[in-house]
């Protein structure tokens, strides 16, 4: 009995090794990180347009959904110009259904959910006082998460740890507190470090998406330097954060920001 069960585990691992991709090209960054994608990428879409309605539904009830005009105008504008350069990544994203609002909200917060729907909140224009490069920058980092499909990985890859978790259960008799302890371990040792790269990836690509798009691409390093400021509580150890610490991640920018620098002078010229 044992056997069998080690057998079946065996086959559920080595089925999940099969099952990597990668979602998107290279670009000039690079980025070349293969996936593991199980979850699908319509039931992905389908649950994001689900959550992305239900948050403009309690926005317009609220009436805190796109009722300061000008912002609206200037963050579908600058949506308007980086869209199209997203085909360097993807050749479908350019055609999916895009969706871009504004919401009032004093939370210094964008992102952007799978297939393309975006949301701002005027707390991190107004109170970081973005530029136009600036906002292109935060949203070519949130469309980046999108293109890469981190959201999808991410499921899938809680969802391997829930298999892993059952077989280890199964085979060793580990249970309650036990169980618990070492899926925390898992988390720390695989799930965060993940959360991480898709941060890399994503500021990588998106000071590419700005450049392409005509945005100086060093907008990426002021965001960042801003929100530095901003940030009361200071950088938590960056073992144990999803996000970069401040001064990694704008040196990391910077770098990059000078490599498709050519990109943004490129469109300078036209």
């Amino acid at each position: 009995m044992r056997f069998i069960k080690l057998f079946f585990i065996s086959l559920i691992i080595l089925s999940l090794g099969a099952c990597t991709s990668n979602s998107t090209r290279k670009g000039a960054v690079g980025i070349d990180r293969q996936q593991l994608l199980l979850v699908s990428a319509q039931e992905m879409k389908q649950g994001s347009q689900i959550a992305y309605n239900s948050v403009l539904k309690e926005a317009k009830k609220s009436n805190t959904l796109n009722n300061n005009h000008y912002l609206v105008k200037r963050v579908r504008r600058i949506a308007n110009k980086l869209i199209p350069q997203t085909a360097v990544f993807r050749k479908d994203a350019p055609n999916w259904a895009w969706e871009v609002n504004v919401i009032k909200s004093d939370q210094l917060n964008a992102w952007c959910m799978a297939g393309g729907k975006i949301a701002f909140y005027t707390g991190i224009i107004e109170k970081l006082k973005l530029t136009d490069a600036e906002i292109a920058a935060i949203m070519g980092h949130e469309i980046a998460h999108a293109l890469r499909e981190h959201g999808r990985e991410r499921a899938s890859e809680q969802a391997v740890t829930q298999v892993g978790l059952t077989a280890l259960s199964i085979f060793t008799g580990i249970k309650g507190p036990a169980l618990d302890a070492t899926s925390l371990a898992l988390q720390v040792t695989f799930t965060l470090p993940n959360s991480r790269t898709h941060e890399v990836e994503a500021d990588r690509m998106g000071v590419e998406l700005a450049a392409r798009a005509g945005y100086n691409p060093y907008a990426a390093v002021s965001v960042w330097q801003k929100m530095a400021k901003q940030s009361k509580q200071g950088s938590p150890p960056e073992i144990l954060s999803t996000h970069p610490s401040h001064s990694s991640r704008i040196k990391d920018l910077a770098r990059y920001a000078k490599r498709v620098e050519p990109l943004f002078l490129a469109t300078q010229r036209r």
